[in-house]
């Protein structure tokens, strides 16, 4: 199993930006999806945006157009870079990669209904507040 380690939370006005980080314990080159998970208080942690081996990204429509997803596949690391941020992102914001049926999904709606193949690591919190 990959073991993922995120970063670069932290308290931002309304319409900042942030970026995360993800740091994965082995390579990611041979891992067909990758995604972000933001899991508000209360509220169960579903994805916001997957990367694909072939470089293929998608978001759910609350974030496209504001959040973009990379991968560095030589530094084992993926990253979520969010902009015109709002308080409803607010989260704690986890990595992870997607099943093995990812590999078949075309479209944010097939992936969201992939389990992630990992277990979860410790998360990093998004606050946005004025």
């Amino acid at each position: 199993q990959v073991q993922f380690v995120e970063s670069g939370g932290g308290l931002v006005q309304p319409g900042g930006s942030l970026t995360l980080s993800c740091a994965a314990s082995g390579s990611i080159l041979h891992l067909d999806a990758l995604g972000w998970y933001p899991q508000a208080q209360g509220q169960r942690r579903e994805l916001a945006a997957v990367l694909t081996k072939q470089e293929a990204t998608d978001y759910v429509p609350s974030v496209k157009g504001r959040f973009t997803m990379t991968r560095d596949n030589a530094n084992n690391a993926v990253y979520l870079r969010m902009n015109n941020l709002k308080p409803e992102d607010t989260a704690v914001y986890y990595c992870n990669s997607l099943g093995d049926l990812a590999r078949f999904c075309v479209g944010y709606r097939c992936w969201a209904d992939i389990n992630p193949k990992n277990s979860w690591g410790q998360g990093t919190q998004v606050t946005v507040s004025s």
